[in-house]
């Protein structure tokens, strides 16, 4: 069996959680400041990567995450390109952890218009695509946020994430379609009833006998999205955390069955660059064991 199958394998059957390792320029700062660094820590963005990359394998080589309660982990492109432990890091999560690697492909966010951020223009999507197939990657991930109900601005997100996710697929890869609703938007349910019509019209637009995966703001309405984890079609949908705090999105993850957790603030939010090597892993477990959990139930 292939890597890529086995991978596709252990995304179906696994119960645990997506590690969204993927912050980039614009969210590392606050992701290190969290953790304990200050922005006088470094005097260049290769200096702030360089300190963001040992965060991030810290968290990969502690004996707490691993394949049994994490089911993947998202990458950034850069960390994609790095090493941990001698070894790039995809093949490091795949071959010594058995935690299936996606990458963030997305190129940020445009400014909001009709009630919504569409993602930047990607032209080189298929390129960094193929980077990914070449390093052992399952899958990707790409986020555009919705901040306020309409029909025009939640279907041109739909539309701009399927068209993106049917490039992605043609490249080989399995995408994740992230299109996150703002937990501070005053119409949220009425978003989420509209983004879930649209997801499922533009299910239509997935070539036969392909699958894509969904990322989504945990709902207002319990099981809301249940149409999607049942359709054919999806290979996993999994919850965003979104500025919930874990105990937060943990019980709404909770109330939502089928669904598993793509926790990024939530899975570090007590961890400390300050901690012993047993203080980091027993906090990084706690959480972990808490994330899973909630998750498929």
């Amino acid at each position: 069996m292939s890597t890529h199958q086995d991978q596709l394998e252990a995304v179906r059957g696994h119960r645990g959680f997506i590690a969204a390792l993927d912050q980039s320029g614009g969210s590392s700062p606050g992701a290190l400041r969290k953790y304990g660094v200050t922005e006088d820590a470094w005097s260049s963005d290769d200096e702030m990567f360089d300190l963001i990359h040992a965060m991030r394998t810290r968290i990969m080589t502690s004996d707490s995450f691993g394949g049994d309660r994490v089911m993947g982990a998202i990458l950034f492109e850069m960390t994609m390109d790095r090493s941990v432990e001698d070894r790039p890091t995809a093949e490091f999560l795949w071959d010594a952890k058995g935690v299936v690697p996606f990458l963030k492909v997305d190129k940020g966010l445009a400014d909001e218009a009709d009630g919504v951020q569409l993602m930047k223009p990607n032209p080189d999507l298929e390129d960094l695509c193929g980077r990914g197939v070449a390093k052992g990657v399952f899958g990707t991930k790409m986020r555009s946020v919705v901040k306020h109900a309409g029909e025009s601005g939640v279907g041109a997100i739909a539309e701009q994430q399927f068209s993106e996710g049917n490039r992605i697929l043609a490249s080989g890869l399995v995408p994740i379609l992230e299109p996150e609703v703002d937990i501070h938007s005053p119409s949220k349910a009425e978003a989420e009833d509209q983004l879930l019509a649209a997801l499922t019209a533009g299910l239509d637009s997935v070539p036969e006998g392909s699958q894509v995966m969904f990322k989504l703001t945990l709902p207002e309405v319990d099981d809301l999205y249940r149409p999607l984890v049942e359709d054919p079609r999806v290979l996993k949908v999994v919850a965003l955390s979104g500025g919930y705090s874990r105990e937060e999105a943990n019980a709404r993850l909770f109330r939502n069955r089928g669904m598993v957790a793509s926790f990024s603030r939530a899975l570090v939010e007590d961890l400390d660059v300050g901690q012993t090597g047993d203080e980091f892993d027993a906090a990084l477990d706690a959480a972990i064991a808490e994330i899973y959990a909630a998750g498929d139930s």
